[in-house]
């Protein structure tokens, strides 16, 4: 299984190229299915749409939320194509990388002129492989 740091460097490398070949506008779910198609023609295993249930002190949520990415069973990434993404969006996927008690994830933002601006990398208490 590649290393985290590889895993996401492959992940920010095909969003950056697809929004350098198609740039901003597209709807999310353009976006999720190329980015997903790509990744897997890399050879990385893809999950869309990913409903995720947790349990609270005792309290069973059988759909907690949903994942627009889940990349090799390790790497949540959250997608949104907006001017500028809302400071909710980096707490949104730090909750879920602590339900899931998963290390990192990656919220990538479509919606502006250079993807690179838009691609934030979320630790959990990550401190590397």
């Amino acid at each position: 299984m590649p290393p985290i740091n590889q895993i996401t460097a492959d992940i920010i490398d095909a969003s950056i190229h697809i929004h350098a070949d198609l740039g901003p506008g597209l709807f999310e779910s353009a976006y999720e299915e190329l980015l997903a198609a790509e990744l897997t023609r890399r050879g990385l295993r893809v999950q869309r749409q990913l409903v995720v249930p947790f349990e609270y002190r005792g309290t069973k949520i059988e759909f907690g939320f949903r994942l627009d990415l889940m990349i090799e069973g390790r790497i949540p990434v959250e997608l949104k194509c907006t001017e500028r993404p809302a400071p909710i969006h980096q707490r949104q996927l730090l909750t879920y990388l602590r339900i899931m008690k998963l290390p990192v994830g990656l919220l990538i933002n479509f919606g502006g002129d250079r993807l690179i601006d838009g691609v934030q990398r979320i630790v959990n208490g990550y401190t590397g492989e």
